[in-house]
């Protein structure tokens, strides 16, 4: 299967170079998709600062959620293939139940608890 990139998601002969991460190669390919110039002109249509794409380049900062949603966004690339142009290559991604349980002795807190009256 070939995706949106030209990518073929199927074949490994790509080397090793798609299996690593590697946030260089999908700040390349939307500077590339959306014709701009530098790593500036995709912060602008990224709408974030441009130190934002300075430390994901420098592997200082890691691709946030919310960073590939707009990339999805503003590109048309799917989600899937901006993680497979990163080397992103896993199918599902686990959470901790613990992240979400409270501590022992904490009791849950309602939004109706602040209420006066």
């Amino acid at each position: 299967m070939t995706n949106q990139v030209g990518i073929d998601m199927n074949n490994d002969s790509e080397g090793d170079d798609l299996l690593q991460y590697n946030p260089n190669r999908l700040l390349d390919t939307l500077i590339e998709n959306l014709r701009l110039k530098n790593d500036a002109a995709l912060s602008r249509a990224l709408e974030v600062a441009p130190p934002v794409i300075s430390k994901i380049r420098h592997h200082r900062l890691p691709v946030g959620a919310s960073l590939l949603i707009r990339m999805h966004e503003v590109s048309d690339l799917s989600i899937r293939d901006l993680r497979y142009l990163m080397g992103d290559r896993r199918n599902k991604f686990r959470i901790s139940d613990k992240q979400f349980k409270p501590k022992e002795g904490e009791t849950p807190q309602s939004s109706t608890s602040n209420n006066n009256g």
